[in-house]
């Protein structure tokens, strides 16, 4: 009983921890990302992917990292990275939560909540690809959801890489589009106009992982 909340005790320890590091820690720009990887090749892209892994453990909305990694990496290579982290990201906050919460979970359920936990069990996979393509989802509130609940491993995983495509694509796509936006902008004779186009996509996207984290602290 006691080795059971003290898990608990440290999945709510770890999840606090990550919450203070997304709201502290500042994203570093486009030119110095692009310069790193420009350096370090293939090694830098493995790592920039377990980064984007470990983000989205945390509170780290992954819209926004999907549309910087477009105008990062363009859309190919973005989309390879979002994917390969959102799963990442997705498998080890299911790990983390099943390992360390999900017998204090199991202990605390009452009669409604282990219906739900059957259901669950049988129908994990549709309950989670329905949240992986509904927008209004936490990402990585799912993903921990998941891993609290009787959801199969398999089930998960298998709806997360389905659920993740749709929304990566169009979302890296975004990203990707800034040069091209910026270029139409630039032929059509403003310059001015050119850079507005790049930092309204580019701010509205870090603006959204922002005041995304910080309505989740105030609510919390």
């Amino acid at each position: 009983m006691r080795r059971t909340w003290v898990r608990a005790g440290a999945l709510v320890a770890v999840l606090a921890v990550g919450t203070v590091v997304a709201l502290t820690v500042d994203v570093p720009d486009v030119a110095t990302v692009r310069g790193w990887i420009d350096r370090t090749g293939t090694p830098g892209l493995l790592l920039l992917t377990a980064g984007v892994g470990l983000a989205l453990v945390g509170p780290v909305p992954r819209t926004a990292m999907s549309v910087l990694l477009g105008v990062v990496l363009g859309f190919w290579g973005g989309t390879a990275v979002a994917l390969a982290g959102g799963m990442l990201g997705g498998l080890a906050a299911f790990a983390l939560s099943r390992t360390l919460g999900r017998d204090a979970v199991a202990r605390l359920e009452g009669p409604r909540l282990a219906a739900v936990d059957r259901v669950l069990a049988d129908r994990g996979f549709g309950a989670v690809l329905a949240g992986r393509l509904l927008p209004v989802v936490p990402f990585s509130v799912l993903s921990h959801a998941a891993g609290l609940s009787a959801v199969p491993l398999g089930s998960y995983a298998a709806a997360t890489a389905l659920g993740l495509l749709p929304s990566t694509v169009l979302q890296v796509g975004v990203g990707a589009s800034v040069p091209e936006l910026t270029a139409w902008a630039a032929r059509a004779g403003s310059p001015g106009v050119a850079v507005a186009v790049t930092a309204l996509v580019v701010g509205g996207a870090v603006l959204l992982w922002r005041r995304r984290a910080r309505s989740r602290t105030s609510a919390g």
